[in-house]
């Protein structure tokens, strides 16, 4: 009876997690923190920016700028699901959480990344189709499918999550609770668990291995007949203006993509620890920032749309 109260009293001690971040010294993670910051006001701006420009711009109401729409949407809250907790820990104001918030953080953070994968498996078919076949696009690419394609990929990247969280919310923290990490990263946290995680582990790796290989699979297969039918295009014109309406999409692919697919091939134990901690930030902080940069200087109608919505600013300024 007494080991079993002493093991209820460890558990109970160990609801409350203490994230390691990066152990460097105070000016050092003075850096970081205002670093992060920059980078996080930068993102939600950009991305805010995207969502009204397609919004209140009719020239954008197509699929592939409603796509792009949720996209942006997703990316705001993606890297809000981290960052105001991980702003908080660099800065020391508060580096613990309890069980429960970070249950709700890494099912949400999560969730976000696999919904992303499926949005831009989505956006890699509508080029596909848009390219491949131009004259079909307005009947094959209509608003029902548009429409469809973006709920299936909410729905799944949060369906996803869920038999990973319900495990994870059955195990016991009885031992050490320092998360050596920024954020509720789900390799560092179940870690610390004294249960078996081998059902969690296994739950993980389908997850993983389902939505990675499922949308790298139509990603890349769209791109594959994207890249044939461009090459056999007559005209160089014809070859840049197609290359041009999808060039945006795939700068943004391989750099989730590459990102993603690094976190998960590491070349050794002893490093992986560190070197998730900053692949991550690559992740869930610099990709989110990069998305709406590439798209805005990239993409000749989002910069049209941007300048038309700066002069009309401008003019209405000056009409007051």
């Amino acid at each position: 009876m007494e080991e079993l109260n002493e093991r209820a009293q460890n558990k109970t001690t160990a609801m409350e997690f203490t994230f390691l971040g990066f152990p460097e010294s105070h000016y050092v993670q003075t850096g970081i923190f205002l670093s992060f910051l920059f980078m996080y006001i930068l993102t939600v701006l950009g991305n805010v920016t995207i969502v009204i420009l397609v919004i209140t711009n009719s020239q954008l109401h197509t699929p592939m700028y409603f796509l792009l729409w949720n996209l942006s949407f997703l990316e705001i809250w993606y890297t809000t699901a981290i960052m105001p907790k991980t702003l908080s820990v660099f800065l020391g104001d508060s580096t613990s959480i309890s069980f429960n918030g970070c249950i709700v953080q890494m099912y949400f953070n999560y969730s976000f990344g696999c919904t992303e994968f499926f949005l831009l498996s989505a956006m890699a078919y509508d080029r596909y189709l848009a390219i491949c076949y131009p004259l079909q696009y307005s009947t094959l690419m209509n608003l029902k499918l548009c429409c469809t394609l973006a709920a299936v990929s909410w729905l799944l990247g949060f369906l996803a999550m869920s038999t990973p969280t319900v495990l994870i919310s059955k195990l016991s923290f009885c031992g050490p609770n320092v998360i050596n990490h920024f954020y509720c990263h789900i390799d560092s946290w179940i870690s610390l668990s004294c249960s078996d995680t081998h059902a969690v582990e296994t739950a993980m790796f389908i997850v993983a291995s389902t939505v990675i290989l499922s949308s790298c699979l139509i990603t890349f297969l769209s791109y594959a007949y994207i890249i044939y039918t461009i090459l056999h295009i007559a005209s160089a014109k014809g070859r840049r203006k197609a290359f041009s309406t999808c060039s945006s999409h795939f700068a943004v692919v391989v750099i989730w993509f590459g990102s993603t697919m690094f976190l998960y091939i590491k070349p050794s134990k002893r490093a992986s620890v560190e070197m998730t901690k900053f692949v991550n930030v690559l992740n869930t902080i610099v990709t989110p920032l990069l998305n709406p940069f590439i798209y805005t200087l990239r993409n000749k109608d989002v910069k049209a749309a941007l300048k038309h919505s700066l002069h009309w600013g401008q003019r209405k300024v000056l009409c007051d």
